[in-house]
């Protein structure tokens, strides 16, 4: 029989344990490193792509992540704000949901000490032309910046979204029996309870 982990019956738990794999998806230690986004699209229709989790702050409930402000995601978040990120390890066997509001950052501080954090090869995507999502005659009919003058100037392409969580959902995965916890916040504070798996 599995030993079971201690977040398993213990809410405070699981709410620690979702923020502690989504830290290390971040610093590139787990499953959770390519999480899936959600957005809305300009009809209204729900937009789902794989994006690349590049900070976590559990005080204030938000995470990082980068795109180009040319691109759809870009101005789908601008347009429409809520959001929501899918994350699942299938070795932990451990999936987190979280539902909240999106914020575009470019050229201000946040997206400035991005940048700076930023490998080169990140970099390249900023000062590709033309724009994401563009049809091309073929496939590769697009340009990579070719010196480092024109990897700076891709800066101004450069978003920072960072998602506020106002729910979390925590799912574990057991033979002994599955685990399912919701966390919420408002202006009233923060909720937990149970939900069947």
């Amino acid at each position: 029989m599995t030993e079971l982990p201690p977040f398993y019956d213990d809410l405070a738990g699981c709410l620690a344990e979702a923020w502690r794999r989504l830290e290390e998806g971040a610093a590139h230690q787990s499953g959770f490193h390519t999480p899936a986004l959600a957005t809305l699209g300009r009809g209204g229709a729900p937009r789902l792509r794989t994006v690349v989790l590049r900070g976590v702050d559990r005080a204030a409930r938000a995470l990082r992540i980068h795109c180009d402000a040319r691109s759809a995601k870009a101005a789908e978040i601008a347009a429409e704000p809520r959001a929501a990120l899918h994350a699942y390890d299938a070795g932990a066997k451990i999936q987190v949901r979280i539902e909240g509001t999106a914020r575009l950052h470019g050229g201000d501080e946040v997206a400035r000490a991005a940048w700076a954090a930023s490998r080169p090869m990140s970099r390249l995507c900023y000062g590709t032309a033309p724009a994401p999502g563009t049809p091309l005659p073929e496939g590769g009919a697009f340009v990579l910046p070719e010196d480092e003058a024109a990897l700076e100037a891709g800066f101004s392409a450069f978003r920072v979204v960072i998602l506020t969580a106002a729910r979390l959902e925590f799912l574990y995965l057991a033979r002994q029996g599955h685990r399912r916890a919701l966390f919420t916040w408002d202006e009233e504070g923060q909720g937990a309870a149970w939900l069947a798996p």
